[in-house]
């Protein structure tokens, strides 16, 4: 068996939930949404009029083959990714190569100077790439990988490709209040934390560390709060991403973090009852693909 023919049979989704009254021939009026990373590939498609999701796949990381390919392999074994008709398509893509920049600085062109001082792209392997915050004033300048980026561009020409801290960051000041003091959010993927605080709607700080033991994952969310002036006894945190309840690392989390909670899903969304049985914190990051 080839390498490809070998990923292909492995390309299962868990979960893979699907709401009967989603219509394949009718494509036009649904949103897809995927998200690629060190996570695996992950599926979702709304209703774009009601704002609804209907689809929800999780297919596990297949760290020996590149993104490009199980995009490939994804979009031959799929009856709906790949397809043209949809009403939107977007495409986040996981790293830590990325950075935000107000909107008046941003210069088309220069993306690959402004993402410089944070990560030199390799031009070969990578293309930079950028994503406006309509409202908001931001900009994110990002990385992807060449091959990622061309897939999508060959298949979804006027999709949006973007990072997944945007769809972060649309999710989070959605769900924030106005008026609301500071507060750090965080979401954890694989071997990756993301770290937002948000103030009256507005971010103050966002930025993505690699992490291999629980011991990391507390330092830098511990260390982030005191640059913030957040007190880990008293401040609540929320988080969302890949860990359960009852797993080891939320655990040692409630240790050092008094007031810790797990956040909801987007808020303004409405979900099938197929979805009911996964957890609110999970797939925050693809479910906000929606706000952007």
């Amino acid at each position: 068996m080839s390498d490809s023919a070998s990923t292909a049979a492995a390309l299962a989704a868990l979960p893979s939930l699907r709401d009967e009254t989603l219509d394949p021939d009718q494509l036009a009026a649904y949103n897809l949404y995927l998200s690629a990373g060190a996570a695996g590939l992950r599926v979702g498609v709304a209703d774009a009029r009601r704002n609804k999701f209907l689809l929800l796949e999780d297919y596990a990381p297949q760290p020996a083959t590149p993104l490009a390919e199980q995009l490939q392999i994804l979009t031959a074994q799929h009856d709906l990714v790949g397809q043209p008709g949809w009403n939107q398509v977007r495409l986040s893509v996981h790293n830590r190569h990325f950075t935000l920049l107000p909107a008046p600085l941003f210069r088309e062109g220069d993306e690959d100077t402004y993402l410089r001082l944070h990560h030199r792209a390799d031009a070969a392997r990578e293309v930079v790439r950028s994503y406006r915050h309509a409202g908001r004033d931001i900009v994110s300048v990002f990385a992807a990988e060449r091959d990622v980026a061309e897939w999508f561009g060959r298949l979804y020409p006027t999709g949006k490709l973007l990072h997944h801290t945007s769809a972060l960051l649309e999710g989070l000041v959605h769900q924030s209040d106005r008026g609301a003091p500071r507060r750090l959010y965080v979401s954890i993927s694989q071997q990756e934390v993301t770290l937002l605080v948000v103030r009256d709607k507005q971010p103050e700080f966002c930025n993505v560390f690699a992490f291999s033991t629980p011991e990391d994952l507390i330092y830098y969310i511990i260390l982030v709060m005191q640059e913030m002036q957040l007190n880990p006894d008293q401040d609540p945190v929320l988080v969302w991403g890949d860990l359960l309840h009852d797993s080891a690392l939320f655990t040692i989390l409630r240790k050092y973090i008094r007031n810790i909670r797990f956040g909801n899903r987007p808020y303004d969304l409405g979900y099938s009852y197929r979805l009911n049985d996964v957890f609110e914190y999970r797939y925050f990051d693809l479910f906000s693909l929606h706000l952007c």
